[in-house]
């Protein structure tokens, strides 16, 4: 194990000066940072990390709080995370992952704990409960969604409303009029989520200023509970040509069921998801889609958060625009006889 002593000799500087250099709680001159710097690099030095955080009162952690329940899709949730480790790495921090459904009481261990310099909020509700205890502390947040309630909060997130209007107007373009939405399973609506609240608002709403019909089911996702909920959609609903689906544990379902009923995609019914950019690629039929773009919102996330810890950042609402790509399962409404 190399010691801070031994990077000073090796870079032939005190070791107040390399530990200067690691805090960075002084100013030291271009020439003799790189010098201590590549010394660090060539010995393979790591810093003790209880010794640093005693003496910077950080634990160069940040807390991701992304409860992992049954009725969300993992993968994409777990590609955000995967993100935003990697790039809490380049800025020097470890990510401690929680992942039971504590709510307020996550945050008041983080908090009160000193466990971490700063959190990271996933799966964000409209009226999340989480949000008074973050108003009420010192320790910087961003949350990686978008509550009803935005005040004193950084906030970063595919802009949801926008991809429901964009899936709309798409459709409404082709000619279709009669559009049914297949949607997270209900459990997600219970809870007032932000992200399928927020679609399913620009979705209605667009759907309201173009005079399409618009109706919404939610889908448990896989193949009973897909074949009940189209049955009903058709049911209810016998000229609809137009599935906007966010729910990709009920793509395939859906897209099968249409085969086996005689419909064909995207001659007699068009489907366009809000789905991560690999679910709609590797579809049975290649989806037209609005990607859930993981990986950016991951990285924002962090950027947004180490300029806060490092007193450069402020509180703000950061929303990535949504891109539609036509792929095969759109097309022209069929003509009625």
């Amino acid at each position: 194990m190399v010691t801070l002593a031994e990077v000073a000799q090796h870079a032939g500087v005190s070791a107040s000066t390399v530990s200067y250099v690691l805090s960075g709680k002084r100013s030291i001159s271009t020439t003799t940072r790189q010098r201590v710097e590549e010394s660090i690099r060539k010995l393979g030095y790591h810093p003790n990390a209880g010794a640093r955080a005693l003496a910077s009162s950080r634990s160069n952690i940040i807390a991701l709080m992304i409860p992992l329940r049954t009725d969300m899709y993992v993968p994409v949730m777990m590609e955000i995370a995967i993100a935003v480790a990697a790039v809490a790495r380049t800025h020097g921090y470890d990510i401690l992952l929680l992942t039971d459904e504590e709510g307020p009481d996550a945050v008041r261990r983080v908090t009160g704990s000193g466990l971490a310099d700063a959190m990271i909020l996933m799966d964000v509700e409209l009226d999340d409960e989480r949000l008074p205890l973050l108003r009420g502390t010192d320790q910087p947040s961003v949350l990686i969604g978008l509550p009803a309630d935005t005040e004193g909060l950084t906030c970063v997130d595919l802009d949801f409303r926008a991809t429901g209007a964009l899936c709309v107007e798409h459709l409404a373009r082709l000619g279709h009029r009669d559009v049914a939405v297949i949607g997270e399973a209900a459990a997600v609506y219970e809870r007032h989520t932000g992200f399928a609240e927020r679609t399913l608002d620009g979705l209605r709403t667009r759907a309201r200023e173009l005079e399409l019909r618009l109706l919404h089911r939610p889908c448990e996702g896989g193949y009973d509970a897909m074949a009940a909920t189209l049955a009903r959609v058709f049911d209810e609903r016998p000229d609809t040509t137009g599935f906007v689906v966010q729910n990709e544990a009920a793509v395939e379902p859906l897209l099968a069921l249409l085969r086996q009923q005689g419909r064909a995609v995207p001659e007699d019914v068009s489907v366009v998801a809000v789905c991560p950019e690999q679910v709609a690629t590797q579809a049975s039929v290649r989806l037209t889609s609005v990607a859930v773009p993981a990986q950016e919102m991951g990285r924002r996330a962090v950027e947004q958060l180490v300029a806060k810890l490092d007193g450069r950042g402020s509180d703000e609402v950061v929303l990535l625009a949504p891109e539609l790509t036509v792929r095969a399962s759109s097309g022209p409404a069929p003509v009625r006889p």
